[in-house]
């Protein structure tokens, strides 16, 4: 692989003394952690856990597998090739295996380090370069051009171009799994948070927390009443909410691609602003950017300068379930004649430890009924951009999980946007009926019954 362009230094850890390493192949900073992958004893507990192996049962699309070639790398036995980028970047970095680990080896981190690694040593190209380009360099870190998207996306779809776009085949030309995203695009009908609410608003009822909110990139854009539903459970429960209007995107997607500069620089800014108020937390309503910005310390380990403020930053981050759970949750009286089943967003569930917090919310909701999904925690495909990405991996997930979904269920409930996105191409995929929806969405629905009720 070229090496042309970017800037090289030979990083050893320097709390690792084993001579193999001087030889390593990563030359740029964040390499892969010798301390990290010299934990994996290769026992295989995490085989089954894996569904990229699940898929294709090739030991390098293992996460064991995953973590010889990266210290096969780190010790000079392989060059940053095709033979390793492929195994590295066909990885859901779900963290299924790090639940499944015996010895904790944190495979996500190792993975992220990696790609890191193959971005400077060939940076994207083709139609993957394109995504990287527009998408993570040209639209998510600008909020501006983000809720310009948002405005166009809304007339496309409101002025009849989405109907006609349709009827004269005019999508065909996109492939197949871009022609189902379009199609399940939800309705925007409602303008970004940070543009239509103010900046502070007041908790309902007694004061019982301060808390700022993280509007995210995408959730703002596409769910933004999603967004609008977390700032209204979060006042019903007490809390006075701070929306930042100068935050940016948190750099998750940054950090699985594998581009940690422009992680680095979103990151700063974020952790800046939000350490500049008083704050008792901050809420996150999707569960890969909360998982990211918990780990904001390891993307700033060299860092001296931002490493303790990371560290303090991501102290101060919290899912929204889990917050309100923790808070205590102010049941609502209002009621839900539903049958729901919940899907384990796997940055909520394997990546954060947050299981239980959601279900004991939902099963606060008067008339729902919650069934059982099988394999709840099993990756659905979305993955940040990997549906894009490795559309035929995704595509394969999403069809086992749709198969998954109990009959006789109205909704599926989930806590993270990419996966509500990817589970709605499953139903336009599968011709399904069940709404997909977000975990607040239901207790603020709850909320709106109760006053109904008394109205």
């Amino acid at each position: 692989m070229s090496q042309h362009g970017a800037k090289k230094t030979q990083v050893v850890s320097p709390a690792c003394h084993d001579v193999s390493l001087t030889r390593s192949n990563y030359l740029w900073e964040d390499a892969p952690d010798p301390e990290k992958f010299s934990q994996c004893v290769h026992c295989g507990m995490c085989l089954e856990a894996c569904p990229t192996y699940q898929e294709t049962a090739l030991e390098p699309h293992s996460p064991r597998g995953r973590v010889y070639l990266i210290k096969s790398v780190a010790e000079g036995k392989m060059q940053l090739n095709e033979f390793f980028k492929n195994p590295v970047s066909t990885c859901l970095d779900c963290r299924a295996c790090e639940t499944a680990c015996p010895a904790n080896v944190q495979v996500g981190a190792l993975i992220e380090e990696a790609r890191g690694q193959l971005y400077k040593a060939d940076p994207p190209k083709g139609f993957s370069g394109l995504l990287h380009k527009l998408f993570l360099h040209g639209l998510f870190p600008y909020p501006s051009r983000m809720q310009m998207l948002g405005k166009l996306l809304r007339l496309y779809q409101k002025s009849g171009l989405a109907f006609a776009a349709d009827k004269l085949g005019v999508m065909r030309i996109l492939p197949a799994h871009l022609r189902e995203m379009e199609k399940a695009l939800p309705k925007l009908s409602r303008p970004p948070v940070l543009r239509s609410h103010p900046e502070t608003l007041p908790a309902i009822g007694v004061k019982r927390a301060k808390v700022a909110v993280l509007t995210g990139c995408v959730m703002d854009v596409v769910f933004s009443d999603i967004n609008e539903a977390t700032i209204r459970v979060l006042r019903r429960n007490g809390c006075e909410v701070w929306i930042p209007k100068a935050q940016k995107c948190c750099g998750a997607l940054h950090v699985h691609a594998g581009d940690r500069d422009q992680a680095k620089q979103l990151a700063r800014h974020n952790i800046d602003l939000f350490l500049s108020d008083d704050i008792d937390a901050i809420i996150v309503n999707a569960a890969g950017c909360g998982s990211t910005l918990k780990e904001y310390e390891e993307l700033f380990k060299s860092d001296e300068r931002y490493r303790d403020k990371a560290h303090l930053f991501s102290e101060k981050i919290v899912d929204v379930s889990q917050f309100l759970d923790q808070l205590g949750l102010i049941a609502p009286k209002g009621k839900l004649d539903m049958t729901i089943t919940y899907h384990d967003a796997c940055h909520l569930a394997h990546a954060q430890g947050i299981r239980v917090e959601p279900r004991r919310l939902l099963a606060a909701i008067p008339g729902l009924r919650i069934v059982d999904l099988p394999d709840a925690d099993r990756c659905c495909g979305s993955a940040g951009i990997y549906n894009l990405t490795q559309p035929e991996m995704a595509g394969q997930l999403l069809d086992r999980k749709m198969n998954d979904i109990p009959s006789g269920c109205d909704a599926v409930s989930m806590g993270n946007p990419g996966c509500m996105m990817q589970f709605q191409v499953g139903v336009v995929r599968h011709n399904r009926t069940e709404k997909i929806v977000h975990t607040i969405q239901l207790l603020d629905w709850a909320y709106n019954n109760e006053e109904a009720h008394r109205s």
